[in-house]
């Protein structure tokens, strides 16, 4: 009796389901593919000409939100603009998070904004930040904003010095760490090492970044800095720091390999770190551009570079070609002796202009246009080769 039963309703389960099935379809409204074309592109052309998107980005962004009506978009617009959103502003922080034309104005955004108005930031800095990290407007103020604002006035020092941070692009790159998860532990394990709490602070404002890795990778590379004979009560300290935590210890390997085989010795590495560890922060693929130019190119040593570190932070097309073009030409005419070239290229902008562009201006004044412009040297250095 219970077999027959099961089976009994078994069937019919199975009838009813099905016949469900078929009402659904029958009555599910089909969206004609007119409607759905009209759609799309009344989002694509409000993106272009009311939030200033290109075309291309448009319709990227347009396969995550599709309007039917600009009037709520319109709102969220004139509230963006009312706290000096400039259209420029608009168009990068909808490519990147277009659903906020879809946010209620008055619940979901102008809280928030108001909050960061309340903190002093304002304006250019206003925009820059929320710009830069968009889906900041996204969080909980009560749960993520707040509790992250609390934690940078705890930690990052008192007055001007928190306002800035909390203006800072590098402050709010890390606003999605848990703070008691890693940076919290991070900045005892400084203190533990008689870090002085100004230079913490600096380091913090600086590159808060570094507080975010593994707490037990952060405690390796705080020892393998003090090895290296750096003392932590010094500022140098959190200089050398910043370095050793933005990289895995295989990619700090790598660039070493790298700069060894352009013949620096361990001796001459350590050197050069101790007079600027930031150099450490440059990509191997420039790394290797800067050395080649540097040796094969310009002349130096691989032992001047190492004296001055400073040389694999500069831009090659910007800086060191130009300054290096510039030097070449003048020396070819006469107009100067022969000089350190490594002292002339990392001459600051300012003294370099009045010590030898200035200088020069009215004796060769063909090369200070063609250094100023940027353009021009390859005929020059010909020129003065033949």
């Amino acid at each position: 009796m219970f077999v027959f039963f099961r089976k009994a309703f078994s069937q019919y389960r199975k009838v009813d389901l099905k016949a469900s099935y078929v009402r659904y379809i029958s009555t599910k409204t089909i969206p004609s593919p007119k409607s759905t074309h009209q759609q799309q592109s009344l989002t694509v052309s409000y993106l272009t000409d009311s939030c200033g998107l290109s075309l291309d980005k448009a319709i990227s962004a347009s396969k995550w939100i599709n309007l039917k009506n600009t009037e709520g978009p319109d709102s969220v617009l004139r509230l963006l603009k009312s706290y000096g959103f400039t259209k420029s502003d608009i168009a990068t922080l909808i490519s990147k998070h277009p659903r906020y034309l879809m946010a209620n104005p008055e619940k979901t955004l102008r809280p928030k904004i108001e909050f960061f108005e309340s903190l002093g930031i304002v304006g250019e800095s206003l925009t820059k930040v929320l710009c830069s990290k968009e889906r900041i407007l996204q969080s909980s103020l009560k749960k993520q904003i707040i509790p992250f604002v609390d934690f940078v006035k705890g930690n990052f020092g008192t007055g001007e010095n928190i306002l800035c941070s909390l203006k800072s692009v590098s402050t709010w790159s890390i606003f999605w760490c848990n703070p008691d998860k890693a940076m919290v532990p991070n900045i005892s394990t400084l203190r533990a090492q008689g870090v002085p709490e100004g230079h913490i602070q600096t380091l913090l404002v600086w590159h808060p970044r570094a507080f975010t890795c593994k707490v037990d990778f952060f405690k390796e590379m705080v020892h393998e800095v003090k090895a290296m004979g750096f003392e932590p009560a010094k500022k140098s300290f959190i200089y050398a720091l910043r370095p050793k935590t933005a990289m895995s210890k295989e990619t700090w390997e790598k660039k070493k390999e790298l700069l060894v085989s352009y013949g620096w010795s361990e001796e001459q590495f350590r050197s050069a770190f101790e007079l600027q560890p930031v150099f450490m922060l440059t990509s191997e693929k420039k790394i290797k551009k800067v050395m080649d130019f540097l040796l094969n190119t310009a002349g130096l040593k691989s032992s001047d570079v190492a004296k001055c570190p400073n040389l694999l932070l500069c831009s090659l097309e910007k800086r060191l070609i130009p300054r290096w073009l510039f030097m070449k030409v003048l020396m070819s005419k006469g107009l100067i002796k022969p000089v350190e070239l490594t002292w002339a290229l990392t001459l600051s902008n300012s003294v370099f202009e009045k010590r030898y562009v200035i200088e020069y201006e009215k004796d060769a004044p063909e090369v200070i246009k063609a250094f100023r412009d940027g353009t021009g040297f390859k005929d020059l250095v010909a020129d003065c080769n033949t």
